[in-house]
Parts: structure tokens; sequence; C-alpha cells
């Protein structure tokens, strides 16, 4: 699996925020992604030393629109903390 395909989207929540002060970033990644491919994905990426990996996987929602109800997909989650003075570019200003 190539590094792209590892990690899709980085996830940007209040939680997920609150987490970069303790040098920790919080990614969607594919489903079948192991802690391993993660940490090799994020080091290849960002050029970073990753010193834990922290997965979840999150359950789709039933939704409804009108009488037509649906689901959507369910996800994972990492969780990646960094070696101290390591930092990811893309999330700074947020």
């Amino acid at each position: 699996m190539y590094a792209q395909d590892v990690i899709l989207r980085p996830v940007i929540t209040e939680k997920s925020t609150r987490l970069m002060e303790d040098n920790k970033y919080t990614f969607y990644v594919h489903p079948q992604a192991t802690k391993i491919d993660i940490r090799r994905a994020a080091e290849e990426l960002f050029q970073v030393r990753v010193l834990e990996v922290r997965t979840m996987r999150v359950p789709g929602k039933t939704r409804r629109v009108g009488k037509f109800s649906g689901r959507t997909p369910n996800r994972k989650k990492a969780i990646i903390k960094l070696a101290p003075g390591d930092r990811i570019e893309i999330f700074e200003g947020l």
C-alpha cells in the first residue's frame, strides 16, 4: 500500500486541535491499514518521527432524508504522536 493511500485526510475538530498542543495529530486512514502502515506513511509523507500510533474504528450513522434512510460509511481514525520538536506544517495556523 502506498503512503498516499494509507492516510486519507486530516480530522479537524475541536478535540483534534486541542491534541495538537500535545504533539498529537489525527487522520482518517484506510480501513485495512495497520499501525505499522500508518507509522511508515506518516514518516514518509511528513518527514517526522512517529513515537506512537493509536487507532479506532468509527461506526457509520443512520441518516434520513425525508422518508429515505441510509447509512454513512464506517471509517478508521488514527492519532499519531510525534517526537518532541517535530511538527506537521499543514496543521499550522488552524
